[in-house]
């Protein structure tokens, strides 16, 4: 979830990257597999996720090393409990619970199944009971382990990724909206309250239709992030709203509807770029 603790991010944070499909920004000339045009990339392809964990790690962790984030654990008093992980699975919403359930079918016995009981009673609160002190060391050990992070990579695409592409793509939105989705889908979750992707689909819809209804995708996807904004706002742990406005926006208008890189964009006021 978004870190509202981050918002006068250092210098040392911002990274340059260029790693997509052997298309390196430091070379004098694209390669002739990039410089063939081919049909628009949807956000599962490869090269696209890439991108897409990137984006949203630049949010979530002010990095673009989004592996680095399977250790990551703190409390960032948001009433959700402990936020950890490569998306920021909380003890409080119950992905968490999710991940450590997933890790222990796989690996029984691990360092973290002995939370599971203190796992399911703090769902839906911000309480540790039953968590403090040993499990954000535990999660860190377990990220060591690539049992756990597969659980991490499972979840994130079964709950966040997977739903949102798909959704995407029935509205007729290609990669950036299909991002969109993604990333309000990661912050808010996929449920249908107002506040929840489901309702926030809603509000957009009420002033837009996306392409596969006839309508335009630019018009559409300016009234889905006006409604993300709106969302985020009701609630102080999202209220900075730079993920939309200084990143999705911007790609946006410029016309950025397939995410190709170079990717340019701002987050808590910290510059990124992929080559």
């Amino acid at each position: 979830m978004v870190h509202p603790d981050r918002d006068t991010p250092t210098s040392s944070r911002r990274t340059l990257l260029g790693l997509f499909g052997g298309c390196l920004a430091a070379a004098p000339l694209l390669n002739s597999a990039c410089a063939t045009a081919g049909p628009a990339a949807d956000l599962d392809d490869p090269a696209k996720k890439e991108i897409a964990m990137q984006l949203v790690s630049s949010a979530e962790n002010s990095s673009l090393d989004w592996r680095a984030q399977y250790r990551y654990i703190e409390d960032i008093g948001d009433g959700r409990g402990y936020t950890a992980g490569i998306i920021g699975f909380c003890s409080g919403t119950g992905d968490m619970l999710h991940v450590v359930r997933r890790y222990t079918d796989r690996r029984p016995g691990n360092v973290l199944a002995r939370y599971l009981p203190a796992l399911r009673r703090v769902e839906g609160g911000a309480a540790h009971d039953g968590l403090d002190p040993g499990f954000p060391g535990d999660w860190r050990r377990a990220a060591g382990d690539p049992a756990f992070r597969r659980a991490q990579d499972e979840e994130r695409d079964e709950d966040y990724f997977g739903p949102a592409v798909r959704q995407g793509r029935a509205d007729g939105l290609r990669a950036l909206g299909q991002f969109a989705y993604y990333d309000a889908r990661v912050v808010h979750g996929g449920g249908d309250d107002p506040e929840s992707f489901g309702g926030i689909r809603a509000r957009a819809l009420r002033s837009a239709r996306p392409p596969a209804q006839g309508g335009d995708e630019v018009t559409y996807l300016e009234a889905f992030l006006d409604a993300r904004v709106w969302a985020m706002r009701q609630e102080k742990a999202h209220s900075e709203t730079s993920r939309v406005d200084t990143e999705q926006r911007v790609f946006l208008r410029r016309g950025n509807l397939d995410l190709d890189p170079p990717l340019d964009w701002a987050v808590y006021g910290d510059s990124y770029h992929i080559g």
